[in-house]
């Protein structure tokens, strides 16, 4: 009878826990296989940039890296495997990768032979171009300390290479872009008693400038050239440009803003470099201008009004403004927030899908609070046809709606630096299996 108890309780006991537990690993299993297959019709299954590849022989499904994913939606668990659900939210933090106990996983560009929008570098960031090299984004990795990190990098080598001081009418090196990447390339650079000049056709920042005020940043801990260490794993926006704007004065270094840089070509040896201010000849050139480019317009009337803007700089300088933001993406949804947060303004956002997908975790969370509370009001389905004046005309399937309007954000993508870089000569992944070096 005693034995009898026993048995009876433990079965008892298992059911309690067992039980439970399975129904939610099945609820769970089915949701992220929902959640796979919608991902796969709307095709943001697939990377931009780095991405987690997973081995699924040595997965054990254990989901360490799907918990670990600071952005969510990215990773799921699906028949007991690990899988990418959302790929265009990764933006490689790779705390997955460390995060799994069996190294079944990598957060990588995986292979960029195949990639038609990755330039083939070798492992100093040099294309096949000898002395043209490539820092930040536009190389496909993100994040603000692999930015900070490869600028240090492309430097090093262009360093250890040196050899005779150049004439006065010709630099060390040309830097593109004044953003972390072009930055942390320029303090190495003066680090190293390198002769160098650095153009932005914005103002220093990049694209740390585009983030709506007390943004979030994202750097984990990174080693500053001619600073030290940059401790703190989170800066609000205004936090990271300041510490920026301090370490530039305090070493000097002159960058030379709204200048665009039209073209580079090597001749002779060295790099004819032109720009909107002039030519200048250097021995290197380091890219490092983000992967956006122009951004895309929409080619409607009135456009190209002075009330029609393509990023926010300061959400604080609108008030009691009827705003519309065009777009679905993190930087459509990270100005509409902004600028609903801002006093008496009402903001519209029109996004021609029919929710948000390609957002992060935390900015989906914001804005459906903020829709939720009225702030904003959310038009799907829909597309901007005219600008005018005071309003704006939209047409939402076979209907046509017009809304009072001050201004307009167009957040629709941009156009990326692809073709200026290939028109350099730089070889992109799908284009070539080899990376041979030119001199």
């Amino acid at each position: 009878m005693e034995s009898f108890i026993i048995w009876y309780l433990t079965l008892i006991l298992f059911a309690v826990i067992f039980i439970p537990y399975y129904l939610k690993f099945r609820r769970s299993q089915k949701e992220n296989r929902e959640r796979k297959k919608e991902a796969q019709l709307l095709g943001i299954d697939k990377p931009i940039s780095q991405f987690p590849f997973i081995n699924q022989t040595s997965c054990i499904g254990c989901g360490s890296c799907v918990l670990a994913c600071p952005e969510g939606d990215v990773l799921g668990i699906v028949y007991g495997k690990a899988t990418v659900i959302n790929g265009l939210r990764c933006i490689g933090h790779a705390l997955c990768e460390i995060a799994c106990p069996v190294g079944a996983l990598k957060v990588g560009l995986g292979n960029i032979r195949e990639r038609d929008d990755i330039p083939l570098m070798d492992e100093f960031n040099q294309t096949n171009i000898s002395g043209l090299f490539i820092a930040g984004e536009l190389g496909g990795i993100s994040l603000i300390r692999n930015a900070i990190e490869q600028g240090k990098m492309v430097i090093q080598k262009i360093a250890a290479q040196r050899t005779e001081a150049g004439s006065d009418d010709t630099y060390d090196l040309i830097i593109v872009g004044a953003g972390p990447a072009g930055m942390s390339a320029a303090l190495s650079a003066q680090q190293n008693n390198l002769r160098y000049r650095i153009f932005d056709q914005q103002e220093m920042g990049g694209t740390i400038l585009k983030y709506p005020r007390q943004k979030l940043v994202m750097t984990q801990p990174v080693e500053i050239p001619l600073h030290g260490l940059l401790k703190k794993k989170e800066l609000e926006k205004e936090e990271l440009l300041e510490i920026w704007k301090n370490i530039i004065e305090k070493n000097k270094i002159l960058i030379d803003t709204g200048i665009y840089v039209s073209s580079v070509h090597k001749q002779n040896g060295t790099f004819k470099v032109v720009t909107t201010q002039g030519e200048y000849e250097s021995k290197n050139v380091v890219l490092a201008m983000g992967r956006r480019g122009t951004p895309r317009k929409l080619d409607i009337p009135g456009e190209n009004t002075s009330k029609v803007l393509y990023q926010l700089i300061d959400a604080q300088s609108y008030h009691n403004k009827n705003i519309l933001v065009v777009g679905g993406g993190d930087s459509a949804v990270e100005a509409a927030v902004g600028l609903a947060r801002q006093k008496g303004n009402k903001v519209t956002i029109s996004y021609r899908k029919e929710k948000f997908f390609r957002i992060k975790k935390k900015n989906e969370e914001r804005i459906l609070e903020m829709i939720s509370s009225g702030k904003i009001t959310p038009l799907f389905n829909s597309n901007p046809t005219e600008i005018k004046d005071h309003s704006v005309i939209l047409i939402r399937g076979e209907q046509k709606i017009e809304i009072k309007n001050d201004f307009v954000f167009i957040f629709a993508g941009g156009i990326p630096p692809f073709q200026m870089l290939k028109d350099m000569g730089i070889k992109f992944g799908g284009e070539s299996k080899t990376a041979v070096i030119k001199g």
